[in-house]
């Protein structure tokens, strides 16, 4: 019965990104995407379990517009990203750049590639290697990679350099001789080099004053505009999420739960989880009264996830539904898409019937048969 409703899953979840890969707007489509660590057991080193970090995220990015990515801490955010870019191994699932299946292309076509696909991590001072000075830092991989000939080499970095706000005098300086801030600013600078299509922005202004946090929002947007990149922003600040991104989805769990367009998302938030989320937005205005929504409880282990909907142990709608059955991410209006048992048609529960009543058994049986152990 499990796998007929993950094929049944799997179904509605292809509907409306179905043929999206083959669609000349969209430049990364992300198909029902899963990645588990395995748990070893200490000794023998046997695998008894996994850690299901990403568990079914499904997505796609226009070209020239930014995804923002919001969630809890743990939720798989960083993980998405990082299986998107083929830096770690998918479980399962489907990744598209250009109409490319990333996980489908031999290490030399991932190699070209890789100037395409760029990423600019949280910590700024961790990524920058010590040893080397700035303008080797940047042009380390162009270099590599032949992205402009020898002579034209010096040139081309002070461009990259001065297009981020650094002047070319820091070329033959060293990470620790700069700012939070300025560090970034050579992050972007390196990624930026390599004339990418698409870059991972992974929590890239959490480590910043709020001042320069600003700076480097702006600075992101102008490249954009000025080079037509692609972003995928991974932030916990809802309001800069909500400032910079074209499109936003909401993770919870490893899965996600919600993605539409940024204004209908935060006019309109779908999910429970999502309608929490949005609820802790601080408001600059003193008089006004917050409608804040307490979640209780923690969120549960990605290595013991609960049946059903895995927010149905924190959800204040939950129904019997939501703790057996897994609910579909489907297109409740155009572009908007959400996982949530309180969307389905009256034919979907009644398809859905059989199987919620064979789980209940299921559960039912297991508790007698532990009470009669005992």
């Amino acid at each position: 019965m499990a796998n007929k409703e993950n094929k049944v899953q799997d179904a509605f979840l292809a509907s409306g990104f179905d043929g999206a890969e083959n669609d000349p707007q969209y430049l990364l489509v992300v198909k029902n995407l899963k990645k588990y660590f395995p748990i070893k057991s200490s000794f023998f080193k046997i695998t008894i379990g996994n850690v299901k970090a990403v568990d079914g995220a499904s997505f796609k990015i226009k070209r020239g517009t930014t995804m923002g990515l919001v969630g809890e801490s743990g939720c798989g955010k960083s993980t998405i990203g990082r299986t998107i870019l083929r830096l770690q191994d998918k479980t399962d699932g489907e990744v598209y750049f250009n109409g490319k299946d990333i996980f489908a292309l031999s290490k030399d076509e991932l190699r070209k590639m890789r100037p395409e696909i760029q990423i600019i991590f949280q910590d700024p001072y961790s990524s920058l290697s010590p040893r080397l000075p700035i303008g080797e830092i940047i042009g380390e991989a162009v270099r590599e990679h032949g992205i402009v000939p020898a002579e034209e080499f010096d040139d081309y970095i002070t461009r990259v350099m001065e297009a981020c706000g650094l002047p070319a005098y820091y070329k033959s300086r060293y990470p620790h001789e700069f700012s939070g801030g300025q560090r970034q600013r050579i992050c972007i600078a390196r990624a930026l080099a390599l004339n990418p299509d698409f870059i991972l922005c992974d929590e890239p202004v959490s480590a910043l004053d709020v001042s320069i946090q600003a700076q480097i929002i702006n600075l992101l947007c102008d490249l954009q505009k000025q080079f037509g990149l692609t972003y995928l922003f991974i932030s916990h600040d809802l309001s800069v999420v909500e400032h910079i991104s074209d499109t936003v989805g909401v993770m919870y769990l490893g899965s996600m739960v919600e993605f539409a367009p940024t204004d209908k998302l935060y006019a309109n938030p779908k999910h429970p989880y999502t309608e929490a989320l949005f609820s802790a937005i601080p408001v600059p205005d003193p008089d006004y009264q917050m409608d804040r929504i307490i979640l209780e409880g923690s969120i549960p282990s990605p290595a013991n996830p609960p049946a059903g909907c895995k927010f149905h142990t924190r959800c204040r709608k939950c129904m019997e539904i939501c703790k057996y059955i897994q609910p579909d991410f489907i297109e409740l209006e155009p572009e908007h898409f959400c996982a949530c048992h309180l969307y389905n048609t009256p034919e979907r529960n009644k398809e859905l019937e059989p199987a919620l009543q064979e789980a209940i058994r299921a559960v039912e049986a297991a508790k007698a048969d532990k009470k009669g152990k005992k």
